[in-house]
């Protein structure tokens, strides 16, 4: 909604906008006051009703609610940049998987795709994970979708069936994935995910298991909270062991021995039976991946009729912010040679503790509005903040809720706080971003400002 938007209003707005950007970017050369044209503004690669992204031409529609935002952080991948945090996970996991799991002819089992377009179709996001038409995670507020048929990918599950459907059966995917979230030193609207799964024959589960010839994969039964209605329970029992000596394998190459690991039973889409694995970190309880069970329809559609197998996600950002001791999330998008250089290390598998840059002095500013009749979410506000205000803005909370008794209005209040990674921020530059926040918020969302 946002994006469509952008695209409608007057040279007021892309000028406010232009401002609070100079200022996100710590560049002043925007004379104030001067008034640029509006197609120096549009959204990166717009022409008229067609976006163009990643050398692909895609049409516009109501559907589409790109954020200039999102858009600047679209082919960065910040996972192939050698010696970025991110980087260093995923190397590290990469070596892990090479060594540990060696196919028959003396090459590692796991191939590796880290340059996937993070441009799907709707189809592969959702539909070919089995995620119903009426989840509410295909909710345009919780997505970026380039148009009606399109999105940027919300998790690298959104590759499985391709992949599963050329005939792979062990595979890690690695990419940035796109959801539009709330504010805070946790959460950004691109994170970077890696994925894994392994498929598996009869034989090749059963091979070295007492009897393991009179066993079977499938059955027909009915399905209960601990298998699917078509697996047995010797072949459910038997992936999940493998499925969890693999991830525990991982946590341990990654966080050293003698760490402590729960698993907690969960729900997903795609995977029954289901689990999150949980390690005590610091003495602090933390949930580090997602896991479980393919579901047979969703391997049985791929052409993988005859196997069975299990999957597994896991955030990169999460993992580095653990391992390095990294506070804000905004870091990992730092172009200071300060933070960089801290990971250029000679051996992957170097310890590393981030020594924290100078924490700048926050601003604080409120922001107050009554709210549209209709189609008012809080992720578009959290959009149009980012949009304006980029990595300056390091959190945003709705401190207060108001319903007026007799016109029955809702008014909600937002803090925001400032904070720039590199240097002190002045009243006067925040000023400036807040009241671009301002007049957008009234010009795009409709609200009523109380400000």
């Amino acid at each position: 909604m946002i994006c469509s938007t952008l695209r409608r209003v007057g040279h007021m707005h892309i000028y406010l906008v232009r401002k609070a950007s100079s200022v996100s970017k710590g560049h002043h050369q925007q004379t104030v006051g001067s008034r640029p044209a509006a197609s120096e503004f549009a959204a990166r690669g717009a022409s008229g009703n067609v976006l163009e992204l990643l050398g692909k031409s895609y049409p516009q529609d109501n559907y589409s609610n790109l954020s200039r935002k999102v858009l600047s952080r679209v082919g960065r991948n910040l996972h192939n940049q050698q010696h970025h945090p991110l980087w260093l996970i995923k190397e590290r996991v990469k070596e892990h998987f090479y060594q540990q799991y060696v196919g028959r002819f003396g090459t590692p089992l796991f191939s590796v795709y880290d340059d996937l377009s993070p441009v799907v179709t709707i189809w592969q996001n959702f539909d070919s994970l089995l995620i119903p038409a009426d989840h509410p995670s295909r909710k345009k507020g919780d997505n970026y979708y380039v148009n009606g048929t399109h999105m940027l990918r919300a998790h690298t599950s959104a590759h499985q069936w391709d992949l599963l459907h050329a005939g792979l059966d062990a595979f890690l995917v690695v990419g940035d994935v796109y959801r539009r979230d709330q504010i805070d030193s946790q959460h950004y609207p691109v994170f970077h995910q890696l994925e894994g799964v392994r498929l598996f024959s009869k034989h090749e589960l059963f091979t070295g298991i007492k009897d393991g010839e009179s066993l079977q994969l499938f059955e027909q039964s009915s399905r209960s909270a601990y298998k699917q209605e078509t697996h047995t329970m010797e072949a459910t029992k038997l992936v999940e062991f493998d499925l969890k000596q693999t991830l525990t394998r991982l946590v341990t190459h990654l966080f050293g021995d003698g760490l402590d690991i729960r698993w907690v039973d969960c729900y997903f889409p795609f995977t029954h039976p289901s689990f999150e694995m949980e390690i005590n970190f610091h003495g602090e309880w933390l949930e580090v991946l997602g896991c479980g069970v393919m579901e047979q329809q969703l391997v049985n559609s791929a052409g993988a009729q005859d196997q069975i197998g299990w999957a597994f996600g896991l955030g990169l950002e999460r993992l580095a912010m653990i391992l390095y001791d990294i506070p804000d999330i905004r870091l990992f998008w730092s172009e200071d040679e300060r933070f960089l250089k801290q990971f250029r290390v000679s051996d992957i598998n170097q310890k590393v503790k981030f020594q924290p840059l100078s924490k700048y002095p926050a601003v604080i500013n409120d922001i107050s509005f009554w709210l549209p009749s209709e189609n008012y979410t809080e992720n578009d506000f959290y959009d149009l903040v980012r949009t304006i205000g980029g990595d300056l803005v390091e959190k945003v909370e709705l401190i207060d809720k108001f319903e007026h008794p007799k016109t029955h209005k809702t008014s909600h209040c937002y803090r925001i706080t400032y904070r720039h990674m590199e240097r002190t921020l002045s009243q006067r530059e925040v000023r400036r971003v807040h009241q671009a926040v301002q007049e957008a918020a009234v010009q795009l969302l409709g609200v009523e400002g109380r400000f």
